[in-house]
């Protein structure tokens, strides 16, 4: 994750930099799901069972904190279909790991709104436009007016909460619109996914932004970031699955703040880019291991093994944990950017070559970006 908003302030204001003291799980607890949307990579449904036990999932939480994971975020499906949700992120609570929630809302109520913000550090909810972009996307009419009254609902309680919304050509149109929606809802962060390619996601690999497109689209939040910035509006930006928006954004940072140039560069440097199973892993609702939600390997499963054996003895995780990744072929062998954002997705460069070590086809970035 790219936190475009956060970066401006500490370098301006010469505030300690944000480092992730441990490693992030984006955990798929369930398949089950109520909606079915044209970009999930989990292909869920309602009729999924779910695979694994609390006990196993507990078990899992004790070695995971024990190899320096601190962050989980609940996903799926559609986390809160589990009835032991609550009780395992409260386990997690316990053993002093971090809870995101990443829901699509539907199941949020006056009577459990306070429970779930209460539960989780941090709240984020699945919006993908205008309500006839929402509904289309989502599979089901009147999707967005339920979804709209859960963010409203989390955010009236004063909790952290953020809308999350993924870039493609069906929902690029209402990019303004969301941000237009957190600015008049107040709501204290957004978070822009750009699209990989699994799953669903690979199924419609039609539905990507073309390479202007997206130069349009993160020119758009990059403007969005500097005025929030500037202005004191206090929402949060944030961009994922696009590590190169870093060197976009490092080019419009030194035009505005020349002086600062080199110590946002060594900020960037120092959050290293894409951070598939370096700093980022993912398990499934079968309990498979893989350095990242998209990523087309596994490396390991929890119910067969120790968290531990999976996460520190797979020569796959040493290869991608080499910062910079200069095994990258294409532009990212003579990119002088490569330390920023790594080579981006190994998911897309898999996807689109078969080759896992490929340059990410959807680096939008020119020659003369990737110079210093």
């Amino acid at each position: 994750m790219f936190r475009l908003t956060n970066l401006i302030a500490s370098v301006v204001e010469n505030k300690p930099e944000r480092i992730l003291d441990g490693a992030i799980a984006i955990w798929n607890f369930t398949n089950r799901c109520n909606l079915s949307c044209l970009h999930c990579y989990s292909k869920s449904t309602l009729d999924e069972v779910d695979t694994l036990t609390t006990e196993q999932i507990k078990k899992t939480i004790l070695e995971m904190k024990a190899n320096g994971v601190k962050f989980i975020i609940f996903s799926g499906g559609e986390p809160l279909t589990r009835k032991d949700l609550f009780e395992i992120a409260d386990f997690c609570k316990d053993n002093g790991i971090v809870t995101y929630l990443s829901s699509n809302g539907l199941y949020f109520t006056k009577g459990n709104v306070q429970h779930i913000v209460d539960t989780f550090n941090y709240v984020g909810i699945s919006i993908d436009g205008d309500e006839p972009t929402h509904d289309y996307f989502r599979g089901l009419k009147g999707a967005f007016k339920e979804t709209l009254k859960a963010v409203k609902l989390a955010n009236s309680t004063g909790a952290k909460v953020g809308i999350r919304f993924t870039m493609t050509k069906d929902t690029i149109n209402s990019l303004e619109y969301i941000f237009d929606l957190v600015e008049k809802e107040n709501i204290p962060k957004i978070y822009i996914s750009h699209l990989v390619y699994s799953g669903r996601g690979l199924d419609n690999l039609k539905m990507d932004l073309t390479k202007e497109q997206r130069r349009k689209a993160v020119a758009f939040i990059l403007d969005k970031a500097f005025e929030y910035y500037e202005s004191g509006r206090d929402i949060e930006i944030v961009t994922g699955n696009m590590e190169m928006d870093a060197v976009m954004f490092l080019n419009r940072f030194s035009e505005k703040y020349p002086e600062l140039q080199e110590t946002m560069r060594k900020r960037l440097v120092t959050w290293g880019g894409n951070s598939a199973g370096r700093k980022l892993l993912n398990i499934n609702s079968e309990g498979d291991v893989r350095p990242d939600p998209f990523f087309p390997l596994t490396v390991g499963n929890i119910i067969e093994q120790d968290f531990g054996e999976v996460w520190q003895g797979v020569e796959l995780l040493d290869q991608l944990r080499i910062h910079p990744r200069k095994q990258i072929s294409g532009i990212c062998a003579t990119c002088e950017q490569l330390d920023i954002c790594n080579g981006g997705s190994r998911a897309r460069a898999y996807a689109i070559t078969g080759d896992l070590w490929s340059e990410d086809p959807s680096c939008y970035l020119t020659e003369q970006e990737r110079k210093r």
